[in-house]
């Protein structure tokens, strides 16, 4: 799944947590010489575009001072939005029964990317129902998964 960044999420969890939100998860992507960190965060009572100001000043402040990342960056913090990342098992657990789009690493059935219902949940991944054909994904082929919004 998402390969996270564990050196940014021990970092900046108790940051996060401290304020009342929780860290979904976090993206890293180069875009020419800097790099775009995208922190996603959530809470019971939903997500404002105030805290995503209030968390994005106090995380701005921690990367200052721990300096974990190489070069510029822009730190951009989001709430889930409508497509959902899901980052974890439990947040696949959560969104059972629910349409999701997946990113593979390897192919299956000859794609990389499927979109359909989300079955079941295990340890070592998820099953999924694409146009009728259930298929086994194992956590560590995918790459990225979001919800498909209804």
């Amino acid at each position: 799944m998402y390969r996270q960044n564990t050196v940014l999420l021990e970092l900046l969890e108790p940051v996060v947590s401290a304020m009342g939100f929780e860290i979904l998860g976090i993206e890293q992507h180069a875009r020419g010489r800097d790099t775009l960190l995208r922190i996603y965060i959530d809470s019971e009572t939903g997500i404002k575009l105030a805290d995503c100001a209030r968390v994005s000043d106090q995380v701005s402040g921690v990367l200052d001072v721990n300096d974990p990342i190489k070069g510029s960056y822009n730190l951009e913090v989001s709430s889930p939005g409508f497509d959902r990342p899901l980052f974890t098992l439990d947040h696949f657990r959560r969104f059972t029964g629910h349409m999701v789009r997946l990113n593979l690493h390897d192919k299956i059935a000859g794609r990389r990317k499927i979109t359909g219902v989300l079955k079941a949940v295990s340890e070592d991944g998820i099953e999924i129902n694409m146009e009728g054909d259930v298929y086994q994904v194992a956590a560590e082929n995918i790459d990225k998964a979001r919800l498909v919004p209804v």
